[in-house]
């Protein structure tokens, strides 16, 4: 697949590095020689310097023989200009990053695809979007819905409460057979393994656990993990950036009593005029005697989004230290997701991350209509629509020829999650989510093309 994209900033590098590890043609455009120099050294990619809203540069890059050109620069105007010259000079589909949020909001009425534009992404949309849902399920450190909770991943850290640790996953099935989740990925404590969990695979204490489960199941799983459901009411955002301002007014508009902290004077002011359902306060995050002023210890949820990562870290631990419940800190190192269990923070997002997971399934192949990386893990859960020709289509799950390395998480049909086992018989349009290690996503894309 050849694809092109504008922008070396975080975004673009990081996709540029996915995309150059799976072999896929990559043209990467950036005014910058700093930052070309340093992806040229890092990656096997062709770059260009040059401003990609250049006809002449967008030609020197072959973009009408493009199949994918994505523009991620900082400017969402040069984004939005880079993506209408691009299909208009040829390229097969478009991805423009924006910030506006209210351009999502309005994608239909306006009809960006007329402009040539196919689809938009907002990592700060995205980052806000993860946030509420991890606040929803209060006691997991990781999820993502697919078909609007028709199916839910969660991720958790099993306890040595949970009652299933020291049980292989055959032994666990017999012991609760009416479960309604199954294990679809394990991490080992103290590890960077990620395993595919088998029959014969026991769980540990301290395990990183993804699983798939219907919404009967996600009560399943808060009693035998051994967690408790957190109700949320009150939470403290650190930090008024774009995910700071728009998580503020999601949580507002979902009553929930919302405090933000800004230590920009002019800033505040600003977000107090917009968010009239939050409490701004005007100070240091940073500040322990002034998170203590504001009862820091009877908020729910503390969430830390400043441009800073290790400020978002410290405050978090911090805000840990109060007796906050839920911690959820914003970084822009992804070699600190190794560390966000071991430290004691709840969760980490990184917005690059969430922004490449979601122009990746517009990479994939076969009928891939989501997709998400696992946090911390070496492991991808694709979301396929079976097509009648494929190889999955009317055969049953135990006669796939499917790699160890993947399992099926579940299956949607009409609307409906289902956890199917081996007999269950696969249909053209059911939505199929699989989670696989990297060296079997070519294998598993192939059965579903």
């Amino acid at each position: 697949m050849k694809i092109i994209i504008a922008g070396a900033g975080e975004v673009g590098f990081h996709l540029a590095k996915l995309l150059s590890f799976e072999s896929q043609d990559i043209t990467l455009i950036d005014p910058n020689r700093d930052r070309l120099q340093y992806a040229d050294t890092h990656l096997d990619i062709r770059t260009i310097k040059g401003d990609a809203s250049s006809i002449a540069i967008l030609k020197e890059a072959q973009v009408k023989y493009t199949d994918m050109l994505i523009s991620v620069t900082s400017s969402e105007a040069t984004n939005i200009t880079v993506c209408v010259l691009a299909k208009q000079l040829g390229a097969m589909r478009t991805i423009a990053r924006i910030s506006n949020t209210e351009f999502l909001e309005k994608k239909e009425e306006i009809g960006f695809t007329q402009f040539g534009i196919d689809e938009l992404i907002s990592p700060e949309a995205l980052a806000a979007r993860e946030i509420g849902l991890l606040l929803n399920q209060s006691a997991f450190n990781d999820s993502y819905e697919f078909e609007e909770g028709a199916l839910t991943m969660i991720g958790l850290s099993l306890s040595r409460t949970a009652r299933f640790v020291g049980k292989t996953v055959k032994e666990a099935a017999r012991i609760f057979p009416q479960l309604n989740f199954v294990p679809i990925a394990i991490q080992r404590f103290g590890t960077q393994y990620t395993l595919i969990p088998r029959g014969d695979t026991q769980f540990k204490e301290g395990d990183q656990v993804y699983f798939i489960t219907l919404k009967s199941g996600v009560e399943e799983l808060y009693k035998l993990t051994g967690k408790t459901k957190q109700e949320i009411k009150s939470v403290m955002i650190l930090g008024g950036s774009k995910i700071g301002r728009k998580t503020a007014r999601d949580l507002g508009r979902n009553n929930f009593n919302v405090k933000l902290v800004e230590t920009n004077k002019d800033k505040a002011y600003d977000l107090a005029d917009e968010l009239p359902n939050t409490l701004i306060i005007h100070g240091d995050g940073r500040n322990v005697e002034l998170l203590e002023e504001e009862n820091i210890h009877d908020m729910d949820a503390f969430i830390a989004v400043t441009g800073n990562s290790e400020t978002n870290i410290m405050s978090c631990l911090v805000a840990k230290s109060k007796s906050v419940k839920k911690t959820i800190s914003l970084v822009e190192n992804m070699d600190y997701f190794q560390l966000s269990h071991s430290i004691g923070i709840d969760t980490l997002i990184n917005k690059k991350l969430l922004a490449a997971n979601n122009i990746f399934r517009y990479i994939r192949k076969g009928e891939v209509v989501a997709m998400t990386k696992l946090n911390n893990m070496n492991a991808e859960l694709l979301e396929f629509i079976v097509k009648p020709g494929s190889q999955v289509a009317d055969k049953k799950i135990k006669n796939l020829d499917f790699p160890r390395s993947a399992i099926i998480g579940g299956i949607i049909r009409h609307g409906e999650g289902i956890i199917a086992l081996g007999e269950f018989l696969i249909k053209p349009g059911d939505r199929i989510v699989v989670c696989c290690l990297p060296r079997s996503i070519k294998k598993v894309e192939k059965l579903f093309l």
